[in-house]
């Protein structure tokens, strides 16, 4: 099945079957009528901006977040006395979350295997009584990026006060790189640009990105920049539709017609990790016909140019065609594109932040950029695009496992308590401690870790040794069954829902990808679901579990302008936060290093000089991939159209051509070949790691596809099986969920997809 275009009617017609299984189909009209609207409520699923212009605001993949959480069906009681905890963990993902919103506070029952209700009071006092026999660092506080900004500074606070930083979060599986690398390079771990920037931009290079799945607002962003004559150069792995042919929903003629937008001006499919050598052979490249560089930049706001410099000229050309997969000619065309264009943005997403050595080759983005000064001023700068809603407001009011000193030190201030300074943990670290039982509770706001982090088994069993488990979530998802002893289950307002406290109804306020803070107000009635808001939850679990230390925690949640009125307080940037998120369209943070301010320790911009990497792998994978007798391939884990995350919405994945399946491995035709494999043979993957540990998935079946020889591409999360979780980015603990060693085997039998 070949796709000629992303976007067009298909988006219209999958739009509606959304509405239409949620069983809700006029309330959700609505709804969609109210995403990203002034008046309305944001989007629960991606970061990417609002113009706050025109009706409609919304995506294909934005109406389906909506409809899968604005659902006629509910579970609670009944539900739970019908399947014990080992049926529903024989369930799939997509089962578990499809049966309805959680209706009813939940506590789990050891001796029957049920969860079964609980008062709202008795399960927060049973929460309290455990927190309060455990020490601090027993404690893991798991945060999703959909939570507001609200709950997220409640939280921190109330774990800080409890005597503990550990604040695992989504963030350290995806964009953690990103935020690691740009705070060494120009000392603020967030995006440079604004979304009107991608209007003035001449040339925007998209790295390791699926817009057209992962966050499809920004394919018109793309359409717009492309259809006024900016140049867009896409690096990615997989030829990916959306990036070279797109419709707008909204535009009749490519909505009814064959019609639509050419995006990619270039479009280069690199091997997986070869990024880096990609944007090192562009400097090198320029460097080596004199081109001009920016020279009063680079005087007045970097330090380390002479030696980035060297590292250039010392890495060969060879080097960098092996590592990169692409042409030498390929290279040298776009790097005269990006040296002749006045204004360049270049973005990417967890095709560049899953790798061994993400934060060098986010690093090596910034140096080109440096180099040419296509940063701070209109039309260019470092765009990493996030995932989750809120995941970079999150961290902006304070979780974060590694707080800075000035932002403790302004919390104690302002609430007169002393409180940690050690880091605390993780995503990765908070696993290990969960598993080696030196961690004793998991409380998540949110999310769905146990299907979120790699390496399943390991992860699954970590979840399961806590002695107490605490979900807050609007969906039954794995994670929430992974239970040894006491677990409870906390249903929550969704995003569409008005949420209404004592003082009267509340909106909450969430960061997209470019600093921008607007309010969200839910708009239909939460009908026949006993559930409290996120913030409710967490100050209520606070005010049982600490008093009014250091504040009335419940006081706070009948007003969340009071909870914005500390965040002013306490947080630069959020002065008069109440007044300005009346403003249509929310306010700007602001961006230092946007305005030429680098908050690094040199207080410049930092040129980084790291070599080339020697290998993909860490040397002991390489070593035992030599001993290999099979062929060992690169595998990529990656969502299709119907996801979200780890949310399913189907089992399709119509720009891949793939139709009612989840369970399928995309290899290059030359590659399949010569392992004697055809479209539709069922096969295994088993990874390389050097512990011992057989990590094996079954029952894939092949499909051939435009990829890299060498490389393999496969959903999660059904490969995270195979990722090790000692397989992280060096510097940031990311799982190394974009480049995988694996073998494969023809399976005997096949095994169901879904």
């Amino acid at each position: 099945m070949s796709i000629k275009k992303a976007g067009g009617f298909p988006s219209i017609k999958s739009t509606v079957l959304a509405l239409i299984k949620s069983k809700r189909v006029r309330a959700n009209m609505k709804n969609l009528l109210k995403v990203n609207q002034t008046d309305g409520f944001d989007c629960p699923g991606c970061a990417w901006g609002d113009n706050k212009s025109g009706t409609f605001q919304f995506c294909e993949n934005g109406a389906k977040a909506v409809a899968w959480e604005s659902t006629e069906n509910k579970i609670g009681a009944d539900f739970f006395a019908e399947y014990s905890v080992t049926r529903l963990l024989n369930q799939s993902d997509y089962w578990l979350e499809y049966q309805g919103r959680l209706a009813e506070p939940l506590k789990y029952n050891s001796a029957t295997d049920h969860f079964e209700p609980i008062e709202w009071q008795q399960a927060f006092d049973f929460i309290a009584d455990k927190l309060n026999t455990l020490a601090p660092n027993e404690i893991e506080l798991y945060t999703s990026g959909r939570a507001s900004n609200e709950v997220a500074y409640l939280y921190q606070l109330f774990g800080r006060t409890l005597g503990t930083n550990n604040f695992p979060d989504c963030s350290n599986m995806c964009h953690e790189a990103s935020g690691v690398a740009l705070n060494e390079s120009i000392g603020i771990g967030k995006g440079t640009v604004t979304l009107e920037d991608f209007d003035h931009a001449d040339a925007i290079f998209v790295y390791g990105q699926n817009p057209g799945t992962n966050h499809p607002r920004m394919m018109n962003a793309l359409r717009k920049a492309a259809r006024n004559g900016c140049k867009i150069v896409s690096f990615n792995n997989l030829k990916e539709v959306a990036l070279e042919r797109f419709a707008s929903p909204q535009d009749p003629v490519e909505l009814l017609t064959p019609a639509a937008t050419e995006i990619s001006h270039m479009y280069l499919t690199p091997k997986l990790g070869g990024d880096m050598a990609a944007v090192r052979g562009m400097v090198k490249y320029l460097l080596s016909i004199d081109t001009p560089l920016n020279k009063p930049f680079i005087d007045e706001h970097t330090q380390g140019l002479d030696d980035y410099i060297k590292v250039v000229n010392d890495t060969d050309w060879e080097q960098i065609v092996e590592q990169s997969g692409l042409s030498k000619n390929e290279i040298q065309q776009t790097a005269v594109l990006f040296a002749s264009s006045n204004n360049v943005i270049s973005t990417w997403a967890m095709g560049l932040t899953q790798h061994k050595h993400s934060v060098d080759t986010i690093r090596e983005i910034a140096n080109l950029h440096l180099l040419f000064g296509q940063i701070g001023h209109k039309g260019a700068g470092l765009c990493p695009v996030r995932g989750h809603s809120n995941v970079q407001g999150n961290r902006t009011v304070g979780i974060n496992e590694k707080p800075k000193a000035e932002f403790i030190e302004s919390l104690e201030k302002e609430f007169g308590i002393s409180l940690p300074k050690q880091s605390g943990h993780n995503v990765f670290h908070a696993l290990k401690s969960l598993h080696q039982r030196q961690s004793k509770a998991l409380i998540c706001l949110g999310g769905n870790i146990a299907a979120a982090a790699s390496d399943s088994n390991f992860t699954f069993e970590a979840v399961r040794r806590s002695e107490l488990n605490v979900h807050i979530a609007t969906k039954l998802n794995r994670s929430h069954l992974l239970v040894s002893k006491d677990a409870l289950i906390l249903p929550c307002l969704g995003r569409t829902e008005i949420d209404r406290q004592k003082s009267g109804e509340q909106a909450i306020t969430v960061e997209d990808t470019f600093s921008m803070v607007h309010a969200s107000h839910g708009g239909t009635e939460p009908e026949g679901l006993n559930v409290k808001s996120e913030t409710a939850i967490i100050a209520n679990i606070a005010q049982t579990t600490l008093g009014d230390k250091p504040v009335k925690w419940t006081w706070l949640a009948e007003d969340y302008g009071r909870i914005r009125d500390l965040i002013a307080k306490t947080i630069p940037g959020f002065d008069n936060f109440n007044e300005k998120i009346k403003q249509p369209g929310g306010f700007y943070l602001g961006n230092s290093a946007r305005e030429l301010k680098w908050n690094t320790h040199s207080n410049k911009a930092n040129f980084s000089t790291e070599q080339l990497p020697d290998a993909l792998f860490p040397l002991e994978v390489t070593e035992q991939i030599a001993k290999q007798k099979q062929t060992v391939f690169t595998l990529q884990t990656l969502r299709s159209h119907d996801q979200y995350n780890t949310t399913i919405y189907g089992m399709n994945d119509r720009y891949r051509g793939v139709s009612n399946e989840r369970k399928v491995l995309f290899i290059n035709k030359k590659d399949a070949k010569k392992q004697k494999l055809a479209d539709g043979d069922a096969v295994s993957l088993t990874s390389i790691w050097p512990d011992g540990v057989e990590r094996k998935v079954d029952g894939f079946k092949i499909k051939t596809y435009d990829i890299p020889k060498g490389n393999l591409a496969a959903y999660y999360p059904e490969t995270n099986p195979l990722v090790p979780l000692d397989s992280v980015g060096d510097k940031s603990y990311t799982p190394t969920s974009k480049s995988v060693a694996v073998f494969i085997e023809k399976s005997k039998t096949f095994i169901a997809t879904h």
